[in-house]
């Protein structure tokens, strides 16, 4: 499978100044993190002029504006007086507590604040504003818990841990609102992710960090769980953030995933034949591991194609190479 650009209108140029016309001012909360920066990319890419909002800078994303904010405490008058500011079109809300260090190593108090309470102090801003901003809300499948077969729309969430709980009530909580007019929302549910700059905390980045090692000459041990996983790709990920923001969908949570479920001892191998490394570099160690879902993922993506025109393009070991590859 080849990697190809979504198709999508392309930027024009205002025929006197010869300057791109902006699509749209896209606000990216949560635009420093491993998601964030691919949407921010996106939507760049396709014209719009783009905010990142996040707790601090990031050398990464110097090209585009950005506005500090601690979402986490901010107050709705905060987050509105942001929003008003930028007179914004698209908010796309990628805060994670995924994204920091420690991952989902957290209290539920924390992983509440974080995925619950800033959502709805930001719904509350939104519903302030004297337009209507499109909000696409950043969820997860493993707001759905252990699932046998595939995540469908017809699927009940049934969350097995904190993470997944805080991240399931943020979700509902802009459905919610999305179905009783109050903003126009959608939530898309990410499989896990694989791609360029991944969170240290995720299993890519783990692995990322693993084989970089290897390659130094240092000899690395993994642990990994007899599962397998449906990962997709974080570039396809953005793209489907920037078709929900231009669809007409709302109230509607769609998930997002390769389609394919693939064991994580292949997706090992993958990465070392990308690396270039032996297969000596690395002792493999089956055993069970902490998840935040079951023992298999496998997305059903065809409602994505359906409500978004959406599918993914980037198959697993491209994804790997480009992770590989990245720096910065």
């Amino acid at each position: 499978m080849t990697t190809q650009p979504v198709t999508a209108e392309p930027v024009t140029a205002d025929p006197v100044t010869a300057q791109p016309v902006t699509a749209g001012h896209a606000v990216v909360l949560g635009g420093t993190g491993w998601v964030g920066r691919h949407v921010c990319a996106a939507f760049a890419r396709h014209g719009y002029k783009v905010t990142v909002v996040a707790r601090h800078r990031a050398p990464h994303l110097a090209g585009h504006a950005f506005q500090p904010c601690d979402l986490a405490t901010a107050t709705p008058g905060a987050i509105e007086e942001l929003l008003r500011s930028e007179r914004t079109d698209v908010v796309v809300n990628a805060t994670d507590a995924a994204n920091a260090a420690d991952g989902w190593d957290r209290t539920e108090a924390d992983l509440t604040l974080m995925n619950v309470d800033s959502v709805e102090r930001l719904l509350t801003a939104v519903g302030r504003l004297p337009w209507e901003p499109r909000l696409v809300q950043i969820g997860t499948v493993h707001e759905y818990g252990p699932v046998v077969g595939l995540i469908g729309e017809s699927v009940e969430p049934r969350p097995a841990n904190a993470y997944a709980r805080t991240k399931l009530q943020g979700s509902e909580a802009v459905l919610d609102a999305a179905r009783a007019g109050s903003v126009r929302g959608v939530v898309l549910r990410l499989a896990n992710v694989c791609g360029p700059h991944p969170s240290p905390a995720s299993f890519p980045g783990k692995l990322l960090d693993s084989l970089r090692r290897a390659a130094a000459g240092e000899h690395v041990s993994l642990t990994v769980a007899d599962a397998h996983r449906d990962f997709l790709d974080v570039r396809d990920a953005a793209e489907a953030a920037l078709l929900a923001a231009r669809a007409t969908v709302t109230g509607t949570a769609i998930n997002l995933g390769s389609g394919v479920a693939v064991s994580m001892r292949e997706l090992v191998t993958q990465f070392l034949a990308v690396t270039g490394l032996p297969a000596t570099a690395v002792s493999v160690r089956d055993a069970p591991v902490p998840s935040l879902g079951g023992d298999w993922t496998q997305v059903d993506v065809e409602p994505a194609r359906r409500l978004l025109g959406w599918r993914p393009r980037t198959d697993l070991r491209r994804s790997l190479q480009a992770m590989w590859e990245a720096r910065g």
